[in-house]
């Protein structure tokens, strides 16, 4: 080589801006193929949180592969020697591309869903996803042994072009990539995008090399000169890395679980969480460290008083606890980085910051999942964050305990008040012109508030502040939601309760199941009522409409239901009849065939009932075909939609098992999405014949009587809906509207932006 091309080899690998587009791609490449192979394997066990906390979890242990990778590979001294084995790496994880689900665990498990997907993940993407994950520690490690050497330039400061990256990628998915690729098209053009970033990293590994040859000798002697953390140091780091880690996957539990569940909600947790590691390695952060500790005290305050009223202002929720997530997260981040060690140390300080990422995510994934039968370690992670804070210097002054009193004194007046306030004299008192229950509800707004002012004012004594948020956590719980909830469980697939409801005009108590913030079904305990379905179900529904049709022309009905809930669908059998389940969650089935639950399937059944335990699609894919006489798909009115079971091969695979007579009914009502639209045009696309009915309940109706729902049915010929067409109340379908769901595209945007459509008609 000449001179002049050693000197321009040498300038290029100088420009900082091939090391940040380098690092950029890999996140990228990273963060896009999470919701990819999430869309390929993740329906298959429901979509719920701890689905997605698993996934989440799966990833970090891959990161922290990655990086432990890349901090063996600074044992090699040269820098030749690092990239080729490097780019060998990168060689061999490419044998497992193009992109796909291994099939090699076969279907999955519910009874050990977590351990089937961590397997099939590992198989089918570990290995690329854990050599892209090191690009950000070597990338920066070659950084210090190049620019950092001769220019001083800082390497930490790439890792905010790292996280840049991951944000563009994770927003880009939902918004650009899913609604204008084929699922096989995405995954060919990741698979391509691999291949073209090996180009780009074996170009950047060319001019490393050569600068390092020509600027300084090839060894790593320039690192010994540094001290090795301390274990202090080193556990300092791993604290400050697992609380946020944690949080992320607990306020996304927790808002999918209390408070609403929208297809991506999901992501925006996420989302900050890569935001606050972009604002604090940023050589000029957007935010100070000041700043943050002043907002994080008063947006945890805040956020630690409203943390039980699950049935207040949704998008205040919303708001206020990503707030508190965001600046948490900020100010541990910002710790974190203030206690960076030197460039030599960096490839160490990654690898301890991200099994502090493992340890948080995994705390949550796997352990609080079995100890907590409610997602507690949202709150309890959210406490032990404000011992990051400054804890002052010298002793506590008097008005600072003072302080701490009446925050105390406040919170406690809390769940005070509201005992008051729901019962005995008080409650039912005119007071000052007021009701006494709303005159203890003010007093119960003002003592939290009050509370929350204490606790700003201490914000700068760490110690102080955790005692009072502590305190404020346990009387608002006091004080939150009345619900009287009888029992929770949790499983993998989410925390089912059961409460109980007083209705004068059912005989009394009515006993509810939710899972997450839906509603599963209800069973009235008078006697007078306990065997009459509710809510979907009711014979005023179209669910109801048609199986009383059915029974009035059909003997010996085959029922198939894929959703239980608490059963009430049993009740529409008699006997001769045979009702099958469908259920992907074991504990659901657990609590609907106990008596002490709920009797719709042991004491009001009148035939016979059996269960199939897994993924719907999957196991009824098993069973004959021309089957059932009536099929009921009941999965899409949850906070997690299922939306392979929405596709036009679903709809194919539905109609071979109903009988030509048969119908096939598909219950659509869900809060966040229109599924309505994408319905039609699946059942149309599939070859069936469907009539759709938008069902309200009557104004006169009891509460849970029955509910206001949309329910499409389908057939595969025009016969087998003809009592069905003559009955104004069911409509013929709109198919074009929108277009087919399939297993290779599907548009949960879209879903989302059309539901917007209906609550606010100033859409366009």
């Amino acid at each position: 080589m000449s001179t002049q091309d050693a000197a321009a080899a040498s300038a290029a690998a100088r420009s900082p801006v091939l090391f940040a587009l380098t690092i950029f791609a890999s996140a990228s490449l990273v963060f896009l193929v999470e919701p990819m192979i999430a869309k390929l394997v993740l329906p298959l066990l429901g979509g719920g949180p701890s689905v997605w906390n698993t996934s989440l979890a799966f990833f970090q242990t891959a990161l922290l592969a990655g990086y432990g990778y890349a901090h063996l590979l600074q044992r090699v001294g040269s820098i030749r020697m690092q990239a080729g084995l490097h780019l060998a790496a990168l060689l061999l994880a490419a044998l497992v591309l193009p992109l796909h689900v291994t099939g090699v665990f076969g279907a999955p498990s519910s009874e050990h869903p977590a351990l089937w997907l961590l397997g099939v993940m590992t198989v089918s993407l570990g290995a690329p996803f854990a050599v892209l994950s090191a690009t950000a520690p070597l990338v920066q490690a070659w950084h210090a042994r190049t620019l950092h050497a001769d220019t001083g330039s800082e390497p930490y400061a790439l890792y905010a072009a790292s996280n840049l990256g991951s944000l563009i990628a994770l927003l880009a998915y939902p918004i650009l990539v899913e609604p204008l690729f084929s699922l096989k098209g995405q995954a060919l053009s990741w698979s391509l995008g691999y291949g073209a970033f090996i180009l780009l990293m074996g170009a950047l590994m060319y001019f490393v090399t050569r600068s390092a040859g020509q600027a300084a000798p090839d060894t790593t002697e320039a690192a010994t000169d540094d001290p090795a953390p301390t274990w202090r140091n080193r556990l300092t780091w791993v604290v400050l890395a697992a609380i946020p880690s944690s949080l992320m996957m607990g306020v996304t539990t927790h808002l999918t679980t209390d408070v609403a569940s929208a297809p991506f909600i999901w992501v925006v947790p996420l989302a900050l969480y890569l935001i606050t590691f972009i604002i604090a390695f940023s050589t000029k952060p957007a935010m100070s460290e000041a700043t943050t500790l002043i907002l994080q005290a008063a947006a945890v305050a805040a956020c630690a008083s409203i943390l039980p009223f699950k049935a207040s202002n949704l998008f205040l929720q919303l708001f206020i606890h990503l707030s508190a997530f965001f600046l948490t997260a900020l100010m541990c981040h910002q710790a974190l980085v203030a206690r960076r060690p030197t460039p030599s140390q960096l490839t160490q300080f990654y690898l301890w910051m991200s099994f502090g990422g493992v340890v948080g995510g995994g705390f949550n994934a796997f352990l609080a999942p079995v100890i907590f039968n409610n997602v507690w370690e949202y709150p309890l992670i959210l406490a032990l964050a404000c011992l990051v804070r400054p804890w002052g210097e010298g002793p506590v002054e008097r008005w600072r305990w003072v302080t701490f009193a009446l925050g105390c004194l406040a919170a406690v007046a809390a769940p005070v008040a509201t005992f008051a306030a729901y019962s005995g004299e008080i409650g039912r008192a005119d007071i000052l012109g007021m009701s006494g229950h709303d005159l203890m509800l003010m007093v119960v707004k003002v003592a939290l508030a009050a509370a929350v002012v204490c606790a700003f004012l201490v914000r700068r004594r760490g110690i102080v502040f955790f005692g009072i948020i502590t305190i404020i956590s346990l009387g608002a719980e006091g004080a939150g939601d009345k619900v009287d909830v009888l029992k929770s469980w949790r499983s993998f697939f989410g925390v089912v309760r059961q409460s109980e409801l007083q209705l004068p005009q059912m005989g009394g108590t009515v006993r509810m199941l939710s899972h997450g913030t839906t509603l599963h079904g209800a069973q009235a305990q008078d006697p007078r009522w306990r065997c009459r379905p509710l809510v979907y179900y009711a014979p005023e529904t179209p669910i109801g409409q048609v199986f009383t049709q059915r029974q009035g022309s059909m003997s010996a009905l085959r029922i198939g239901a894929v959703g239980l809930g608490t059963g009430a669908v049993a009740t529409y059998t008699r006997p001769g009849d045979h009702l099958t389940f469908f259920e992907i969650d074991p504990l659901v089935i657990r609590i609907a065939t106990d008596p002490d639950h709920f009797t719709y399937t042991s004491e009001c059944a009148r035939g016979k009932v059996d269960y199939v335990l897994g993924d719907a699609r999957l196991t009824l894919a098993k069973q004959p075909q021309d089957q059932f006489d009536i099929l009921l798909i009941d999965a899409f009115s949850s906070d997690s939609v299922p939306a392979h079971l929405l596709t036009v091969e679903a709809m194919k695979g539905y109609l071979t098992h109903i009988k030509p007579e048969g119908v096939l009914v598909l219950h659509l009502s869900n809060r966040n999405l229109d599924l309505r639209s994408p319905a039609m045009a699946v059942a149309f696309a599939a070859g069936g014949e469907a009539l759709l009915q938008r069902h309200d309940a009557a104004k006169s109706s009891p509460m849970l009587w029955e509910s206001s729902e949309d329910a499409l049915i389908v057939a595969r010929n025009e016969r087998a809906l003809a009592a069905f067409a003559g009955d104004p109340r069911w409509k013929p379908t709109e198919p074009v509207l929108v277009r087919p769901w399939t297993d290779d595209y599907t548009n949960l945007v879209g879903a989302l932006y059309g539901r917007m459509k209906e609550r606010w008609s100033w859409l366009p």
